[in-house]
């Protein structure tokens, strides 16, 4: 996730700057990052997700047009990013489009329980004539217009787990809580087809599909982490994207289960969300 900014601070963290290696950076602290090399227009995701807490932490899930970073490209971006401040009870949906200067539509949901503590599917659809974002088979936000209309490039599909050095937008980090690691039962894509969403594949993390999947070993301006490899994982069925200090990478605990792998409740007490604006 290469630009973030929050309630009304318009911040970007890596819109000046390209992507480089972690290997030429060599930040104290170490994430994680999954994601498809492949770009897909349009269609619906649903990812089974329990993730990190944490103030300064974020746990996400996102499409992302390649390239949007460089310069003279025009950025083509769709969020949920969940907050690990205040006990991860709260995350942002958002479009971000454009050259230079982005447009951005934030929005923020807060949840009944911490998304910490279990699982729940996250959703985004996207057509050519809205973008709509649902917790746990609810549909919390739909927007229409001018800003989805420019999303007209294949996007591919990311999760990583980070943290933001913009404070008023994620609190302050607090590494005391270091290790922490978003957990990952399912992920499936709908392709979009004449008005309706039809299943083009489901994965269940039994093992790392090379052939789908690539990890991350980059990082970005106002990002305290290195994406290192060793930090996405695979057990029991469950994607791992963990967040630990330099030389402590990886994950060797026990994988939380999922109580309700399907796509309707969610797991550990929390109910729907509700949305409220930020900006």
């Amino acid at each position: 996730m290469f630009t973030k900014f929050g309630a009304g601070l318009m911040l970007a963290a890596a819109s000046l700057t390209l992507a480089v290696s972690s290997t030429a950076v060599a930040k104290p602290y170490k994430g994680g990052e999954l994601y498809t090399p492949q770009g897909y227009l349009h269609g619906r995701i649903e990812v089974r997700m329990r993730m990190a807490r944490g103030s300064g932490i974020l746990s996400t899930f996102f499409t992302y047009k390649d390239g949007s970073e460089l310069s003279g490209a025009f950025w083509e971006e769709i969020d949920i990013e969940v907050f690990g401040k205040d006990n991860a009870r709260s995350w942002q949906s958002n479009i971000i489009t454009g050259m230079g200067t982005r447009v951005t539509s934030e929005q923020v949901h807060t949840a009944d329980a911490s998304l910490a503590d279990g699982y729940h599917t996250y959703t985004l659809e996207w057509t050519p004539e809205y973008v709509a974002w649902s917790f746990d088979g609810r549909e919390v936000r739909r927007t229409t217009g001018a800003q989805v209309a420019t999303l007209t490039n294949p996007q591919g599909l990311r999760m990583n787990l980070w943290s933001s050095d913009v404070v008023e937008w994620v609190g302050a980090f607090d590494d005391s809580v270091l290790p922490q690691h978003q957990f990952v039962n399912w992920i499936k894509y709908y392709r979009y087809n004449n008005g309706a969403f039809e299943l083009a594949w489901q994965d269940d993390f039994d093992s790392l599909d090379g052939a789908r999947w690539s990890k991350a070993d980059w990082t970005f301006d106002g990002n305290r982490v290195d994406f290192d490899p060793q930090n996405v994982t695979v057990k029991d069925g469950t994607l791992v994207l963990s967040l630990t200090r330099e030389g402590q990478v990886g994950f060797n605990g026990a994988v939380p289960r999922d109580e309700d792998t399907g796509p309707g409740a969610g797991a550990g007490g929390a109910g729907a969300a509700t949305t409220t604006s930020s900006g």
